[in-house]
């Protein structure tokens, strides 16, 4: 994903609502299945880390796109943004 397609998504997610909370248990696969059926569903999601968890967002945020095989768009202090397109019909179309 380069530069433009990036700042498209970010522009897209700013209205977002955070549709997965990640709490003190992290990355784990409860959360990672949310976060895997929310991008099955809307291709970009925002979630947020909650205070209670003692890792660090960026760490848990990486972990979370390797096992659901995202694209991490952002990290802004306890919030991330997720993006997965759906391989039979997309519904975001990026820019060249």
């Amino acid at each position: 994903m380069n530069s433009k397609q990036r700042a498209y998504l970010k522009g897209l997610a700013s209205n977002l609502e955070v549709v997965v909370h990640i709490g003190k248990s992290g990355a784990s696969p409860e959360v990672v299945n949310s976060v895997d059926e929310a991008l099955s569903a809307r291709e970009l999601i925002k979630a947020a880390v909650l205070k209670n968890c003692l890792e660090d967002p960026r760490a848990v945020a990486e972990v979370i796109a390797e096992r659901t095989h995202s694209e991490l768009v952002q990290v802004i202090g306890r919030k991330i943004v997720f993006y997965r397109p759906d391989k039979k019909k997309p519904k975001i179309l990026l820019p060249l």
